[in-house]
């Protein structure tokens, strides 16, 4: 973090940010950081909402951006573009499961970074701006169940790894 800072004080950086941090890393970070992270990159989407982080990350002025914001279809085998409430609000308001999952996205407060190779879907995407999901639709989101589509165990190791078990990368947060 400290060549991090080193950039931004040279000017070869305007800000610096970090990924996949938890809260409590988050934290940890803040309490040595002489400069912030500016922002957080971490999986965020209507099945992974992250209501501890995004409100940890708000209390303490840090961006948080969510990758994948639609699931990720072609890695991971997500369904999330097709959970029933998503397409319920949806078909209500006569928009696509994505572009939903997108303002939703946005209406919570955060960025959100697709992706698609498909200039149809691209321009699709960007219709997210001069609509909103009413408050009670916006609601409904709280029932659809929870998970991660990046479960993070590439990244730990009980003999050799730093962190030891899947609770202690992810700080137990959901």
């Amino acid at each position: 973090w400290r060549a991090m800072e080193a950039l931004y004080d040279s000017g070869k950086a305007r800000a610096i940010g970090v990924s996949n941090f938890s809260s409590k890393k988050l934290q940890d970070l803040i309490a040595v950081a002489r400069v912030p992270p500016a922002v957080n990159q971490v999986e965020l989407h209507p099945g992974l909402q992250q209501p501890k982080l995004h409100a940890f990350c708000e209390s303490k002025g840090i961006h948080l951006s969510g990758y994948s914001p639609l699931g990720s279809p072609g890695n991971l085998k997500s369904d999330i573009l097709k959970n029933p409430v998503l397409n319920m609000v949806a078909e209500k308001l006569g928009k696509s499961p994505a572009q939903v999952a997108l303002r939703w996205g946005l209406q919570t407060g955060h960025s959100v970074l697709p992706k698609s190779t498909s200039e149809e879907r691209i321009k699709a995407n960007l219709d997210v701006f001069d609509w909103s999901i009413p408050e009670e639709l916006m609601a409904k989101f709280t029932e659809i169940k929870q998970e991660r589509l990046i479960k993070g165990t590439a990244f730990f190791n009980e003999t050799y790894g730093q962190y030891k078990t899947i609770n202690e990368l992810w700080d137990g947060e959901q």
